[in-house]
């Protein structure tokens, strides 16, 4: 009897759409520059301001190259607490870090169809892995997106990065001015921004456009004004 193997969805060939997806939300000037050196290397660490629209790229890029088969998944982590402890939480895994990862989420929803966004996170194409579960793994194939990054850890960054493998992009978000972490020396972020132009494949940008209300850059500057006096 002849073999049918050719029918098998193992063997078909991936269908690319030939039309650019349509997102919800356009992309600024700022953010196109962003998401065109994304593109061009591996990892990119992405920084900025509350409101300047990080997670919001991060997710854009993500799902973009998701839907047209660049990437066969999404890999989403977050720190919810500066050592990582989500035991004392209730439920299984996905429920212990949903309170930390529903803003990564909210942007995907805001991006595209929620219906279909569920559909891949319940299906595990969009995985979402603690930073404590990350060591061992090896991401190939994948979008990597770090979120809150400044509450990594130099330990936690070092293994975070090193797990990223072929075909595959990472994009850490963070800023600097929202660490909680007890000691804020020991952020991990800071310092792969800084060393960005020692490697290659490796790149850094800050977002500083303001998506919020204007009111907010007000607000931020207010409180940089009071935590330098305390500072000194």
């Amino acid at each position: 009897m002849a073999s049918n193997h050719h029918d098998d969805e193992v063997f078909q060939e991936k269908k690319v759409p030939k039309n650019p997806i349509k997102f919800k939300i356009t992309l600024n000037e700022e953010q196109k520059q962003a998401k065109e050196l994304i593109l061009q290397n591996t990892l990119t660490v992405l920084a900025g301001k509350a409101g300047s629209g990080k997670t919001l790229l991060a997710c854009q890029i993500a799902l973009d190259g998701f839907f047209k088969k660049q990437f066969e998944k999404i890999i989403i982590t977050r720190p919810t607490v500066s050592k990582e402890e989500i035991g004392f939480l209730p439920g299984d895994l996905h429920q212990k870090m949903d309170p930390w990862v529903q803003p990564i989420y909210q942007n995907m929803n805001l991006l595209y169809d929620k219906e279909k966004i569920k559909r891949h996170i319940e299906s595990g194409e969009i995985e979402l892995v603690p930073v404590s579960f990350m060591r061992g793994r090896t991401f190939l194939d994948c979008c990597v997106i770090v979120d809150e990054a400044q509450n990594v850890t130099m330990e936690q960054m070092e293994m975070i990065v090193t797990r990223i493998g072929l075909r595959s992009k990472m994009i850490i978000c963070g800023d600097d001015a929202q660490v909680d972490l007890k000691n804020k020396r020991d952020t991990g972020f800071k310092f792969l921004y800084q060393n960005a132009h020692k490697i290659n494949g490796l790149a850094a940008m800050t977002l500083k456009t303001n998506h919020r209300d204007p009111i907010v850059d007000e607000l931020i500057n207010l409180y940089e004004e009071e935590h330098s006096k305390k500072i000194k």
